[in-house]
């Protein structure tokens, strides 16, 4: 098990492991899930092959695109977790998460295509469908992925980490170390500062799995009854509308964090405000996200009064999302402030 705090507290050392506080039981959780999909995946294969039937193929291959997308989120978890002290990584692996989840939604977007692609395909050219087939494989299909999207659920919103904060006057001298065990619960972004994309984007897959099957389901039950052949290639066109949607929000959110952009802006207007509040003056702020729960700052503050970095650092202290925060301070009449 990593241990953050041990690498915060020691004399001189300042730690950067900014991974979720739930980061390992997350990592187990996706393992699971890809045995439960992969396991699904070889008997639809398998049995598609005995049995010569083309639709459990067809949805075995399905089913691997979202174990290949669900091995990815896996092996960011390994790959975060197995680097965490790794020096070469300057904010530690906290975003690698971040990154998987960006090539996730891609996938997803790609999936979204696909579907409506084949979707336009059979809503101009009618296909025979082998409903006694197609609805039992879609039932289970809806129950593998329900039961897969229950499992990674149950990785619950830790709101507990072990942060850091580490300061530098003008002179580039350090402070000392702090240990933060809950978040600033007064920021309106709060969930977006502490949100874990990596098992968002997981989840994602295996929802946009379960609403795909349940509007197949649909579609060819009201085919069968009333002869509506259009209904099953519409369902696809609906369900492909629902991944594309959701494939934006996760590149949108995780594209925001890889490019560094403030993850609450409330919460830097607040930093701000704390410290004007004294009668200084911030001349430059920078917050970005550097793990789920983990935002870094720096705070550039322009003073006529005779304060060090510690002063700020402790005016700041109850925020506790900042798990890394440099402080510069100037005198007023200063320009080198930036």
């Amino acid at each position: 098990m990593i241990d953050a705090t041990a690498a915060a507290t020691a004399p001189g050392v300042h730690g950067h492991v900014f991974l979720a506080a739930d980061h390992e039981a997350n990592e187990r959780r996706t393992w699971a899930v890809i045995a439960l999909c992969g396991a699904m995946m070889c008997a639809e294969i398998v049995g598609g092959l005995l049995f010569g039937s083309i639709a459990l193929v067809a949805d075995g291959l399905h089913m691997s695109t979202h174990a290949g997308a669900l091995l990815l989120a896996a092996l960011a978890y390994r790959y975060a977790r197995n680097h965490a002290n790794d020096p070469r990584f300057s904010f530690g692996t906290g975003k690698m998460g971040d990154l998987a989840g960006f090539s996730s939604a891609i996938i997803l977007a790609m999936i979204a295509l696909l579907i409506g692609y084949e979707s336009l395909l059979r809503l101009l050219r009618p296909v025979l469908i082998h409903f006694s087939e197609a609805i039992p494989i879609a039932v289970l299909g809806l129950a593998v992925n329900v039961g897969s999207a229950w499992i990674l659920s149950r990785g619950g919103h830790a709101h507990h980490h072990h942060g850091h904060g580490h300061d530098h006057d003008d002179d580039h001298d350090h402070g000392h170390d702090h240990h933060e065990h809950d978040h600033d619960h007064g920021s309106e972004h709060a969930s977006v500062a502490h949100r874990d994309n990596n098992l968002r984007a997981a989840i994602i897959h295996v929802a946009a799995d379960a609403a795909v099957s349940m509007l197949v389901i649909v579609g060819l039950v009201l085919a069968r009854m009333f002869g509506w052949l259009w209904m099953d290639p519409l369902a696809g066109l609906i369900g492909a509308a629902v991944i594309a949607t959701w494939s934006y929000g996760l590149i949108r959110d995780t594209g925001a964090i890889l490019l560094d952009m403030t993850p609450d802006p409330h919460l830097a207007e607040r930093l701000r405000a704390t410290v004007e509040s004294e009668g200084d003056r911030v001349t430059d702020l920078h917050l970005w996200r550097v793990g789920p729960g983990h935002v870094a700052a720096i705070l550039c503050v322009a003073t006529e009064e005779t304060r060090d970095a510690a002063f700020y650092r402790s005016m700041l202290d109850h925020f506790r999302v900042l798990s890394h925060l440099t402080v510069e301070v100037a005198p007023a009449n200063s320009h080198g402030t930036e």
